[in-house]
């Protein structure tokens, strides 16, 4: 008798799968105060909107010479040099026939209109005798060699930030340059997202860590634990704090009590390997009998499979989000780099989480289509092209090391020496 086959579910493509993911993703509730100096990496939690003008006065950008135009009508002309200013320091009116030394920073004092860069100038000085016949330097003079135009090298208040203007806006991923403005506006502390908590564990009896057991007395079919190293390394950088629970062995009953301490306080619990349907793959029966799960398969290469579900809490209300790598180690980097990265950026408040793709040539054949999304090791060459890695198996991750970025290369489609194609830099979605 024929047995009826239930057909395989099709393969979910990528973007599908990061919109719902993205869709049950709402941001950490509450912000907190830090300092602006320790404040890097952090993702603003409110607009900033600043209550001053930046700069605060017209001020020189060189250093050379306050002027007024008027007394300057063509190159030649001498001025009297009347006041020196230095940045931080206040200077007098500047009359008719008068030049103001002035150096970069300092407020432009009233009645000049522009500022002469020293180079385009000539110090001139003449000698008095006094009259007890003692010879001295009179107050110095100045030759214009050029003709300035009204404005020239002033920096107007206001002209990088009005008050008023939101300078920052919230979402904002906080770097070097947006501490600077921060400072700028004189905050000393920023309002920023709280960092998200992330469990990570790893399940397999197959699983070593390094330094337990020498290479060379590792037991057949045991492995060292290198998924561990990169998860945690990747949810640093994003701004994680993470609570390492170790490698849990393949029983259920240790998979189910991990899971119950992970779920506490946490908002993430992030496992790679064990979301199969093995007998050993302990981690969807878990994670069913505390919370949901869902399994996807994911048209992408590598990794295809994927779980995304929730746990529930014990000592307090709510539930922690869970996610489910696939076990080899290339499958499980670029999951994270695709799925995991936004939906962390997104716990953060972060709208966009798309880093910037890049167009470059192919310096390589692929001629052999795939019916899924592939993301294929590349580095950039000294031509401007892109070299392939030759073994682009998700068991290699040297091919990762080797990398500086990947090839999206859609679903059915080849690729021929010199044709454009899409390039993600790992420095970005690193970064």
């Amino acid at each position: 008798m024929d047995m009826a086959v239930t057909p395989r579910a099709p393969l979910m493509p990528l973007a599908d799968a990061l919109d719902t993911l993205l869709s049950r993703i709402q941001p950490l509730s509450g912000c907190v105060s830090v300092a602006t100096f320790d404040a890097d990496g952090r993702v603003l939690a409110e607009d900033l909107v600043s209550s001053m003008q930046v700069p605060a006065f017209d001020n020189s950008s060189m250093d050379g010479y306050a002027v007024r135009c008027a007394d300057l009508p063509e190159p030649g002309k001498v001025l009297l040099v009347t006041q020196r200013i230095a940045a931080g320091q206040t200077g007098q009116a500047l009359q008719a026939g008068q030049t103001a030394r002035i150096f970069t920073g300092a407020p432009v004092p009233p009645g000049a209109d522009a500022i002469v860069m020293q180079e385009q100038t000539e110090a001139l000085a003449e000698d008095v005798t006094k009259d007890d016949g003692v010879q001295e330097s009179s107050a110095p003079q100045i030759r214009f060699l050029s003709t300035p135009e009204a404005g020239q090298w002033i920096r107007r208040s206001g002209e990088d930030i009005r008050r008023g203007d939101t300078a920052l806006q919230k979402g904002q991923k906080l770097g070097p340059a947006e501490l600077g403005l921060a400072a700028s506006l004189g905050l000393a502390h920023l309002p920023v997202m709280r960092r998200p908590k992330v469990a990570l564990f790893s399940t397999g009896d197959e699983l070593i860590m390094p330094g337990d057991v020498a290479p060379q007395n590792m037991p057949p079919g045991a492995i060292y634990n290198s998924n561990r190293f990169f998860l945690r390394s990747l949810l640093h950088r994003l701004g994680c704090e993470v609570s390492d629970l170790g490698i849990v062995p393949d029983r259920r009953e240790a998979t189910v009590a991990a899971l119950k301490t992970a779920a506490d306080h946490h908002d993430l619990i992030l496992t790679s390997g064990g979301v199969s349907v093995g007998e050993e793959d302990h981690v969807k029966p878990a994670v069913q009998s505390l919370g949901q799960l869902e399994l996807w398969q994911i048209a992408m290469k590598p990794g295809k499979p994927f779980a995304y579900g929730h746990v529930r809490r014990e000592t307090e209300p709510g539930v922690a989000h869970f996610v489910g790598l696939p076990g080899n180690p290339v499958s499980s980097y670029m999951t994270f780099l695709l799925l995991v990265r936004p939906m962390l950026l997104r716990l953060q408040g972060v709208v966009k989480t798309d880093p910037p793709c890049l167009r470059l040539p192919a310096h390589f054949d692929w001629p052999k289509a795939d019916k899924r999304r592939e993301f294929l090791r590349v580095k950039r060459n000294a031509r401007g092209g892109l070299d392939l890695f030759p073994n682009q198996s998700s068991g290699v991750l040297t091919s990762v090391v080797w990398a500086d970025g990947v090839v999206d290369n859609p679903a059915g489609q080849t690729i021929a020496q010199g044709q454009m194609v899409d390039f993600w830099p790992f420095a970005e979605w690193l970064s």
